[in-house]
């Protein structure tokens, strides 16, 4: 996946010192060129603006432009002092993106013959300016740069503008209908495009079973390394040689179709076709492909492929994620649920000790320990909600397929906006805290937040 493309602009009040706030700007630029090098590119104001600095009306176009020919993806409005309004307004009310509003904890205040730097003052100025223009931004404490407070903030607003980024232009292939019992994972086409400009590309399953089971039988070297790989991770002596040449052949039609539809996403019709056809559930590939950062939602819950594309990307798109049922409560615990599905949960997020199996092609293992993040993005009557909860993985019964026992702080809250909310029983899960950066993405999205806790007013 491709690196989120930041533009920073440094801005500084005209008359105040442009020697203090380059220094200023340079502390900054320190810190933040350290922090998560391999999911952010930095695009700057140096070769546009004195000093790397926005400050006079004349510079306004000029960072427009070379941020539209950079394609920046999101935008960090850097106080290095009061800043002026104009110039920060004028440039954001062009882009339209996710934009972070900070500035440097000031160390003293004016004194004889001598300005302070009035940062806070001028982000509330700001604030109000960007507000009257309906430009959405974060924000983060107006804190000094070498603390913990600003590099959270700054990785939670690079999780919230990756998401933003991530199902802007989204295509989500839809390979094959729903099973006809589950009227829960009724999604709209309409609804995604109209709201998220979102295109669902429909995707025969006849043709990728067709091309399946040809390419299984061709004796393609590229089928036989996908075996072997699977023998390497784990247990196959339950498989016949022909179920691992055919599931190994189905990753790689489905991979290409993918790729072929330019789509980063799909909802696939699992249990109630691909058995049939070809003598193998598509589970083992749902498993596979989640570790290539491709997410399949099972029983072809379009919904669910959205929801899984929100939590990829709140993880920066660093891990894999899981896409499971809400099944049953823990026997003794009465904050943690099994969340479990027959067996499409990635190898990557696998429990060591655990021993990896394949079985009828479904994984069977537990995952790792760790904090979790679960979270599903719904909608009825073309209105979309999202919800999420934290918790962390802990021990229960063991069971079939892929599974992991989630305890959150207060499971009945969970339970209660599953039931009274547009949910279903499906979410994605991701290893890591990201509520905080999920609840700030429903801000710049066509979506209500709705933090677990019973009714929502709005429905």
């Amino acid at each position: 996946m491709k690196k989120l493309r930041l533009g920073v602009v440094p801005i500084k009040r005209s008359y105040l010192s442009l020697d203090v706030a380059a220094a200023e700007k340079e502390r900054v630029f320190e810190v933040i060129r350290t922090i998560k090098q391999d999911a952010v590119t930095l695009i700057d104001i140096e070769d546009v603006c004195n000093r790397g600095i926005a400050y006079k009306p004349e510079d306004i176009q000029s960072v427009v432009e070379k941020f539209k020919q950079e394609k920046v993806d999101a935008v960090f409005l850097l106080h290095c002092d009061f800043g002026e309004e104009q110039i920060a307004v004028k440039i954001l009310r062009e882009f339209r993106l996710p934009v972070l509003l900070w500035g440097p904890r000031d160390q003293y205040p004016s004194r004889p013959g001598m300005f302070g730097r009035d940062t806070q003052c001028g982000i509330f100025a700001d604030a109000k300016v960007l507000s009257r223009n309906h430009i959405t931004f974060s924000y983060i404490y107006n804190v000094d740069t070498d603390t913990e407070e600003f590099r959270k903030g700054y990785v939670n607003f690079l999780r919230t503008a990756t998401i933003v980024r991530d199902l802007k232009d989204l295509r989500i292939a839809q390979i094959g209908q729903r099973p006809t019992q589950f009227m829960s994972v009724i999604a709209s086409e309409a609804a995604l495009v109209e709201k998220f400009g979102i295109e669902v590309v429909p995707v025969s399953p006849y043709g990728i079973i067709s091309d399946t089971l040809k390419l299984a039988d061709s004796n393609d070297p590229a089928v036989e390394s996908e075996v072997q790989k699977l023998k390497d991770k784990m247990d196959c002596s339950a498989m016949t040689a022909e179920q691992l040449q055919r599931i190994a052949a189905l990753k790689l039609t489905v991979l290409t179709t993918l790729e072929k539809n330019d789509c980063r996403a799909g909802a696939i019709e699992c249990w109630t076709l691909f058995p049939d056809a070809i003598g193998v559930p598509p589970c083992m590939i749902i498993s596979e492909l989640a570790d290539m950062g491709l997410p399949l939602a099972c029983e072809c819950d379009l919904n669910g492929a959205l929801t899984s594309v929100i939590a990829q990307a709140a993880a920066l798109n660093e891990q894999a994620i899981f896409f499971a049922d809400l099944t049953i409560r823990h026997p003794e615990n009465d904050n943690a649920e099994l969340l479990w599905h027959c067996g499409p949960f990635p190898y990557s997020l696998k429990k060591e000790e655990c021993q990896a199996r394949m079985v009828d092609a479904y994984a069977t293992w537990e995952l790792k320990e760790g904090d979790i993040t679960i979270l599903r993005c719904d909608e009825i009557e073309g209105s979309y909600y999202l919800t999420a909860a934290e918790g962390k993985a802990v021990e229960g019964p063991e069971t079939t397929g892929s599974y992991v026992w989630f305890e959150t702080g207060d499971w009945k809250k969970m339970e209660e906006t599953f039931v009274y909310g547009p949910y279903i029983h499906h979410v994605a899960g991701v290893y890591g805290k990201y509520i905080t950066a999920i609840q700030e993405a429903a801000r710049y999205l066509p979506v209500k937040w709705d933090p677990p806790g019973g009714y929502p007013e709005s429905l």
